[in-house]
């Protein structure tokens, strides 16, 4: 089995700062992609920033000068370093892992989970 949890949510005025950190672990075969994405009650999971094992990243258009996704690939734990925090900001931020695990001893199967999320409130 794989767990992802996230860290590092919280209040924030705008212009503030936040770094959210996402560890995988687990039966963890391999990891070739992980992101975050975020979601506000009664709208559906935005992407925010995704991260390859090669290092390739891709960014929302909203966050793109003011976000920065970085990796520890050995650890399978990502970051998100957010500047210039807005209201809009404010979510629920997930993080996801994507390669393939052990499903058993004799069998690998493909990954694709999620965490639990941590909220971002951006509010003076």
């Amino acid at each position: 089995q794989v767990h992802v949890v996230e860290s590092g949510g919280g209040l924030v005025q705008p212009g503030g700062s936040l770094r959210l950190s996402c560890t995988a672990s687990g039966s963890i075969f391999s990891v070739n992609f992980m992101g975050w994405y975020r979601q506000v009650s009664g709208r559906e999971r935005e992407l925010v920033a995704t991260i390859t094992s090669e290092g390739i990243t891709n960014y929302a258009d909203s966050v793109k000068d003011r976000f920065s996704i970085s990796a520890h690939h050995a650890g399978n734990t990502i970051f998100l370093q957010m500047h210039s925090l807005k209201p809009e900001d404010t979510a629920n931020y997930y993080c996801n892992a994507r390669g393939r695990y052990y499903k058993d001893i004799n069998e690998i199967d493909d990954l694709d989970v999620w965490g639990q999320g941590t909220l971002v409130t951006v509010s003076s």
